[in-house]
C-alpha cells in the first residue's frame, strides 16, 4: 500500500495508527503539496455484504459530521474519496500522541494539564452539539495532543447527526463500554450530557492512569457504570470535584457545557472550583441501579471472561495500572439475563460497537456471522477429535513445519498466522484500544481456541498478569482448581503457562457447556511490549485430544 496514489493526488507514505475498523496513513497531497492523514476503512474487507452498506454509510457520516463542526479543536476533514469500493477519509494531519498514549507513557497527567485538555475537548463538544452532532465516543484514544500544544477531538465515526437515523439499527448502542453514560447503558437515547459524562471519565483516566469504571468484563463494567461511584481520585487535585460533577449518574444533575467550562478553567489555574461542589451527587440512584443489577446477576460468579493475555478464562481480569484493560466478548460468555431481553441485546451491541479503533463502528446482531475469509464454506461442526499426532508438530518450536493432515494454515488479518483443523470457524471477539482477540471453534465454542494481541498491556509481564488473574478466579469459579502457573520461555521471550479446571454451568452456554472444563493459556511479551496469548478450552473429558491439538497450534503460531 505504501506509495499508492489515491484519486490522482494523495500518495500514501507510512501507516501511523490502526484499529479494528481502519488504518490511518500519513500521506502527501500532490496537488496542494501538504501532508495529510488518510483513514482507510479496513473493516469493510471483513464484514458481511449485508453489513457493508451500513459501515460505508457510517464512514461517510463521520466525514459529514466532522465537516459540520467549525472549531479549532476538531480535526478537519478535507476530502472523502473511494478506492477499491471503500471510502477513504482525508483529514488534517496532527503530529503528536493521543491522550491514551500519553497516559500509557507517563502513567498520569498532572491535574492542571488535564484540565487544560478537558477545556479544549469541552469546547469541541460544545461546537459539535451546536451543529446538532453528538460524538458518542469521547475517550482518551480520540483526544489528540499535538506537538504544538493543540488539543483536538477526532473520530466522529459513530456520531449521531440530528435528523439522520437511517444508519443505525433499532435499539443499537454504540461507543466504548468504559465511557458509556449510565443512561446509555440502560438503553435511553444519548444527549449532550452523555458526551460530558464521557469527558468526566476521560479526565479521571488522565489523572489517575486508569479508567474509573473498567472492571473485569464489559458486563461488570457496565454494571459499575450504572450502580457504582467512580471513587475518590487520588491524584486529581483541584480537578476532583469537576470530575465528580460530570460523573453524576443523573444526566439532569450534570453541569452543562458553560458551567463545566468555568469549572475546568478554574482547575486549570490550580484553583478548586467551588461551584463544582453544588453538582456532586447527594444520594445513590436507587431503584434503577437495583433493577440493572438484578438483570445481570448470575448468582454463581462463574461467568467466563477474556483475559488481557487472550484466555477465554472463566472469570475476568483485574483492572490494570495503565489506561488499558481488555474487554470481554459477551455474546457467548455472559449468562442470559433473567428479565428484560432488550437489556441483553443492548449489551451485545455495545461490545460489538467497541470495534471503533479506526473510525466507523459496525454493530452486528450477533457473533458468528459469516465474513470474508472466515471459512464460511467449510463444514461447521467437525469432530473435536481431529487427529493431531505429535510427530506432525514442528520440532524446533519456531512456528514452521508441515501442517498435519486435515489441518490448514490460517493467516489472520489481525496480524498472526496459525495452523488449525480444517473447518474451524473464525469470529472476532473484541477489538478495542489496542486489544484484538480472535476465536476459532468447530462447534460454537464448546471447543475453543483464542488468540489475543494486546499492544497496551496492563502488566509488566505476562506472568504477573496471570498470577493476578489466578488469585481472583480462585474465589469466583465453581470448583476452580489451578493445575499449574509457571514462568517459562516462549521462543526466547519471557512467558507464562497457566492451566486450570472448573465446573461450567448450564447458564454459561453456548460458549461453555455444562460439566467439567479444562483450559490452558500461554502468554508472552515481545521486545516491543506487545502481549500475545494463545488459549484453548474444552470439556475435561476431551482434554487428551485437545492438549495434542494445542501443542500443534502453539508451535505453529507466528506473529505478523
Amino acid at each position: 500500500m505504501q506509495g499508492l496514489l489515491l484519486a490522482g493526488r494523495y500518495r500514501l507514505a507510512e501507516s501511523i495508527g490502526s484499529g479494528g475498523m481502519g488504518r490511518v496513513w500519513r500521506a502527501h497531497d500532490e496537488v496542494l503539496h501538504r501532508a495529510v492523514a488518510i483513514k482507510e476503512l479496513t473493516a469493510a474487507l471483513y464484514v458481511s455484504e449485508s453489513d457493508q452498506p451500513r459501515l460505508l454509510a457510517r464512514t461517510r457520516a463521520e466525514a459529514r459530521a466532522a465537516a459540520r463542526i467549525n472549531h479549532a479543536a476538531v480535526v478537519t476533514v478535507h476530502d472523502v474519496l473511494e478506492h477499491d469500493g471503500r471510502p477513504w477519509i482525508v483529514m488534517e494531519l496532527v503530529e503528536g500522541n493521543s491522550l491514551a498514549d500519553e497516559v500509557k507513557e507517563q502513567g498520569r497527567i498532572e491535574p492542571a494539564e488535564a484540565a487544560r485538555i478537558g477545556l479544549w475537548v469541552l469546547r469541541a463538544l460544545r461546537a459539535a452539539h451546536a451543529a446538532g452532532v453528538l460524538h458518542r465516543d469521547v475517550k482518551p484514544g480520540n483526544v489528540l495532543l499535538g506537538q504544538d500544544g493543540r488539543v483536538l477531538l477526532t473520530d466522529f465515526g459513530i456520531a449521531q447527526i440530528e435528523g439522520d437515523s437511517t444508519i443505525t439499527r433499532t435499539g443499537e448502542v454504540v461507543g466504548s463500554v468504559d465511557y458509556l453514560a449510565p443512561e446509555r447503558v440502560r438503553g435511553a437515547d444519548p444527549g449532550p450530557s452523555s458526551d460530558l459524562w464521557a469527558l468526566g471519565a476521560t479526565l479521571f483516566t488522565a489523572v489517575e492512569g486508569r479508567s474509573p469504571f473498567r472492571r473485569t468484563s464489559p458486563l461488570s463494567t457496565m454494571q459499575a457504570v450504572v450502580e457504582e461511584e467512580a471513587g475518590e481520585p487520588r491524584y486529581a487535585g483541584a480537578l476532583a470535584p469537576v470530575i465528580a460533577a460530570l460523573l453524576n449518574k443523573d444526566p439532569a444533575l450534570r453541569p452543562d457545557a458553560d458551567q463545566a467550562e468555568q469549572m475546568l478553567a478554574e482547575a486549570a489555574e490550580g484553583r478548586r472550583p467551588r461551584a463544582a461542589e453544588e453538582w456532586l451527587p447527594t444520594q445513590q440512584v436507587g431503584s434503577r441501579q437495583a433493577g440493572f443489577a438484578q438483570d445481570f446477576s448470575s448468582g454463581s460468579g462463574a461467568t467466563p471472561y477474556q483475559s488481557a493475555t487472550g484466555g477465554a478464562t472463566p472469570y475476568p481480569p483485574v483492572t490494570g495500572p495503565t489506561h488499558h484493560t481488555p474487554v470481554v466478548p459477551l455474546t457467548s460468555h455472559a449468562p442470559a439475563p433473567t428479565k428484560r431481553r432488550r437489556v441483553r441485546s443492548v449489551v451485545l451491541v455495545v461490545v460489538l460497537a467497541a470495534l471503533v479503533g479506526g473510525g466507523a463502528a459496525v454493530a452486528l446482531q450477533h457473533f458468528g456471522t459469516d465474513r470474508a475469509g472466515d471459512s464460511a464454506s467449510a463444514p461447521s461442526t467437525p469432530s473435536a477429535g481431529t487427529s493431531a499426532s505429535a510427530s506432525a508438530t514442528p520440532s524446533d518450536g519456531s512456528g514452521s513445519g508441515a501442517v498435519p493432515d486435515g489441518w490448514e494454515r490460517r493467516a489472520d488479518p489481525v496480524g498472526f498466522s496459525i495452523s488449525l483443523p480444517k473447518g474451524w470457524k473464525r469470529s472476532v471477539s473484541i477489538d478495542q484500544d489496542g486489544l484484538q482477540q480472535v476465536d476459532f471453534t468447530p462447534d460454537k465454542g464448546k471447543h475453543l481456541v483464542r488468540v489475543a494481541v494486546d499492544t497496551a498491556p496492563d502488566f509488566s509481564t505476562s506472568y504477573a498478569h496471570m498470577e493476578d488473574l489466578d488469585q481472583r478466579v480462585s474465589a469466583r469459579l465453581v470448583d476452580y482448581k489451578r493445575l499449574s502457573l509457571k514462568e517459562e520461555l516462549f521462543r526466547d521471550q519471557p512467558g507464562v503457562r497457566w492451566e486450570y479446571t472448573w465446573n461450567a454451568l448450564a447458564k454459561d452456554a453456548p460458549h461453555y457447556f455444562p460439566g467439567p472444563y479444562r483450559a490452558i493459556d500461554v502468554g508472552y511479551m515481545d521486545n516491543e511490549g506487545t502481549e500475545y496469548a494463545i488459549y484453548s478450552a474444552s470439556p475435561a473429558a476431551d482434554w487428551a485430544t485437545t492438549s495434542k491439538q494445542y501443542d500443534v497450534i502453539l508451535r505453529s503460531f507466528q506473529e505478523g
